[in-house]
């Protein structure tokens, strides 16, 4: 009978559900972004070729940011570090708004900095899943939580085309009006979580030495996974509308390109944990591998809507393979008291990465041009599958020799 009440007490589900509803506000606020922000600072700066660069110091914001919020939250808990984190996003919403009208390009820059902290601690919408969850529910969790991503596929450029004019002739300012709503609401579900807090006695013990962690062939094998993963995610995604309105595209098929390429990055979340638990996280990263070669050709193959839609997708599947499938790796690496650095860690190295894509991606788009966005994927996804061969063969000889 005590154990019925405890099941029924247990709120992992309820976590889930609620993370899975923040994790949609937050990507719906942040593929509305995705499709407005270069167009926005391109319009805005003086530099063309900087137009990227609001996107890229959102990124590099996060990465900065990363390390803090994991230890802010594990000092305060989740719910009330993941509220501060909303109030930021807010904050900068409303600078870049205000910059948009001024044409102000720096201030611009600093009100997407902001926003880029505010990303930093919804990041860990996923491993707040995890942390109540079974070792059979975590792969599970975790992708429900990404799957909130599949309602911003659809609300997020679509917010992003009725905003985009609100106050014309200002154009895009609305979006970060928009954006506004999008964090208030996220605080008030925030409120409904029920994670608890570490203890004083688990917040008194570090675990083993990062060093230690980090020289795990699994987690090197993860943090490859997502890092580049996203990494080349956000540089194509990046580039996109710029490449796009290069071809003579209109807003609306590049808001129906974001669109489509959001739903490859979540709609997949809804079977990704089964599939992970049945197939395990190193074929599914290699299938992610797979699938980011096709975007790539698909890429080079031409400039039509229809050839930018289908690269979109396949990049947008080949991510939630990596990420989801290195970020369930990760799990594996670590026990509870050194979850929050492991975590901090990995979400460091991932959004390095990122910044370094997303900026990379202006220069190369604005110099060179849609075809070298598409061969600038080659590296790393070279180097992941490589890294996957490796740790297959590392796991094959442990298990051979003990």
């Amino acid at each position: 009978m005590e154990d019925a009440v405890t099941i029924r007490r247990d709120p992992t589900r309820k976590n889930v559900f609620l993370l899975a509803v923040c994790q949609a506000l937050a990507m719906s606020g942040s593929s509305m972004l995705a499709a407005v922000a270069a167009l926005a600072g391109f319009m805005i700066a003086e530099d063309k070729s900087l137009a990227t660069l609001p996107v890229a110091c959102q990124f590099l914001a996060t990465m900065l940011s990363t390390i803090p919020a994991s230890l802010i939250m594990r000092r305060i808990g989740r719910r009330a570090g993941f509220s501060i984190g909303q109030i930021f996003g807010m904050c900068g919403a409303v600078i870049a708004g205000y910059a948009i009208f001024e044409i102000n390009f720096p201030l611009f820059v600093a009100g997407s900095f902001l926003i880029g902290v505010h990303n930093a601690f919804w990041q860990y919408y996923r491993f707040a899943a995890a942390d109540t969850a079974s070792e059979a529910f975590r792969a599970r969790s975790i992708s429900y939580v990404l799957a909130g991503g599949v309602v911003a596929a659809v609300v997020g450029p679509e917010v992003a085309k009725l905003s985009v004019d609100i106050f014309e002739p200002v154009k895009f300012a609305g979006s970060y009006a928009a954006f506004v709503m999008i964090v208030l609401i996220s605080i008030s579900v925030l409120q409904f979580i029920e994670i608890p807090r570490v203890s004083a006695s688990e917040r008194g013990t570090s675990g083993r030495a990062l060093g230690a962690i980090a020289r795990q062939p699994k987690l090197i094998v993860a943090v490859l996974s997502s890092m580049l993963g996203y990494a080349v995610m956000a540089m194509v995604m990046t580039a996109t509308p710029l490449a796009m309105a290069v071809c003579g595209h209109a807003f609306n098929d590049t808001a129906f390109v974001i669109e489509w390429h959001m739903l490859g990055m979540f709609a997949p979340s809804f079977f990704m944990g089964h599939l992970i638990s049945r197939f395990g996280s190193l074929n599914i990263i290699f299938f992610g591998v797979l699938l980011m070669v096709g975007a790539l050709l698909t890429g080079l193959s031409g400039i039509s809507v229809v050839q930018f839609w289908g690269a979109l997708v396949l990049l947008g599947l080949g991510w939630n393979c990596m990420f989801v499938g290195g970020t369930t790796l990760l799990t594996e690496t670590y026990k509870q008291a050194e979850r929050a650095k492991t975590q901090a860690l990995h979400d460091f190295l991932v959004f390095t990465a990122v910044a370094i894509g997303s900026f990379s991606s202006g220069k190369i788009q604005y110099e060179l041009g849609w075809t070298w966005i598409n061969l600038a994927m080659i590296p790393p996804m070279l180097a992941v599958f490589v890294a996957v061969l490796w740790l297959k063969y590392v796991s094959r000889r442990n298990t051979v020799m003990g």
